[in-house]
Protein backbone atom coordinates (compact mmCIF):
# COMPACT_ATOMS: atom_id res chain seq x y z
CA UNK A 1 0.00 0.00 0.00
CA UNK A 2 1.24 3.47 -0.80
CA UNK A 3 0.71 6.72 1.07
CA UNK A 4 1.13 8.68 -2.14
CA UNK A 5 -1.78 10.31 -3.93
CA UNK A 6 -0.55 8.54 -7.07
CA UNK A 7 -3.05 5.80 -7.85
CA UNK A 8 -1.94 2.23 -8.11
CA UNK A 9 -2.98 0.13 -11.08
CA UNK A 10 -1.59 -2.96 -9.38
CA UNK A 11 -3.02 -4.71 -6.38
CA UNK A 12 -2.56 -8.02 -4.65
CA UNK A 13 -5.13 -10.54 -5.97
CA UNK A 14 -6.05 -11.47 -2.39
CA UNK A 15 -6.67 -7.88 -1.33
CA UNK A 16 -9.95 -6.00 -1.20
CA UNK A 17 -11.31 -4.50 -4.42
CA UNK A 18 -9.66 -1.23 -5.37
CA UNK A 19 -11.48 2.08 -5.30
CA UNK A 20 -12.05 3.87 -8.60
CA UNK A 21 -14.04 6.66 -10.20
CA UNK A 22 -16.48 6.48 -13.09
CA UNK A 23 -16.42 9.70 -15.13
CA UNK A 24 -19.76 10.90 -16.52
CA UNK A 25 -21.20 13.52 -18.86
CA UNK A 26 -24.33 15.58 -18.14
CA UNK A 27 -26.57 12.75 -19.41
CA UNK A 28 -24.90 10.18 -17.14
CA UNK A 29 -22.97 8.50 -19.94
CA UNK A 30 -19.45 7.32 -19.29
CA UNK A 31 -16.64 9.64 -20.39
CA UNK A 32 -13.20 8.25 -21.22
CA UNK A 33 -10.34 10.46 -20.05
CA UNK A 34 -7.34 8.49 -21.28
CA UNK A 35 -4.70 8.29 -18.58
CA UNK A 36 -7.29 8.55 -15.77
CA UNK A 37 -9.56 5.73 -16.99
CA UNK A 38 -7.87 2.78 -15.27
CA UNK A 39 -6.71 4.46 -12.06
CA UNK A 40 -7.34 2.59 -8.84
CA UNK A 41 -6.77 3.66 -5.25
CA UNK A 42 -6.06 1.64 -2.09
CA UNK A 43 -8.68 3.48 0.00
CA UNK A 44 -11.70 5.73 -0.20
CA UNK A 45 -9.71 8.59 1.30
CA UNK A 46 -7.01 8.30 -1.36
CA UNK A 47 -9.63 8.30 -4.13
CA UNK A 48 -11.40 11.33 -2.66
CA UNK A 49 -8.16 13.25 -2.16
CA UNK A 50 -7.18 12.58 -5.76
CA UNK A 51 -10.49 13.78 -7.21
CA UNK A 52 -10.29 16.84 -4.95
CA UNK A 53 -6.97 17.73 -6.58
CA UNK A 54 -7.92 16.69 -10.14
CA UNK A 55 -11.48 17.96 -10.62
CA UNK A 56 -10.47 20.99 -12.72
CA UNK A 57 -8.53 18.82 -15.17
CA UNK A 58 -11.43 16.37 -15.30
CA UNK A 59 -13.87 19.20 -16.09
CA UNK A 60 -11.58 20.42 -18.88
CA UNK A 61 -11.61 16.85 -20.26
CA UNK A 62 -15.40 16.82 -20.55
CA UNK A 63 -16.30 15.18 -17.24
CA UNK A 64 -19.35 16.70 -15.54
CA UNK A 65 -19.75 14.26 -12.63
CA UNK A 66 -17.97 11.38 -10.92
CA UNK A 67 -19.22 8.25 -9.20
CA UNK A 68 -17.11 6.33 -6.67
CA UNK A 69 -16.93 2.53 -6.67
CA UNK A 70 -15.19 0.00 -4.48
CA UNK A 71 -14.70 -2.81 -6.95
CA UNK A 72 -18.18 -3.27 -8.45
CA UNK A 73 -19.99 -1.75 -5.44
CA UNK A 74 -21.44 1.74 -5.89
CA UNK A 75 -20.31 3.89 -2.96
CA UNK A 76 -21.84 7.23 -3.99
CA UNK A 77 -22.53 9.47 -6.92
CA UNK A 78 -22.90 10.86 -9.32
CA UNK A 79 -21.31 13.94 -7.77
CA UNK A 80 -21.17 17.06 -9.91
CA UNK A 81 -17.76 18.61 -10.50
CA UNK A 82 -19.38 21.99 -11.17
CA UNK A 83 -19.97 22.48 -7.44
CA UNK A 84 -16.45 21.52 -6.40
Amino acid sequence: MTNSLEPSNLRDPGSRPAWHWRFEDTAGGEVKVGRFDEQQFPSQGDAESWVGESWRELLESGVDAVTLYEGDRLVYGPMSLHNA
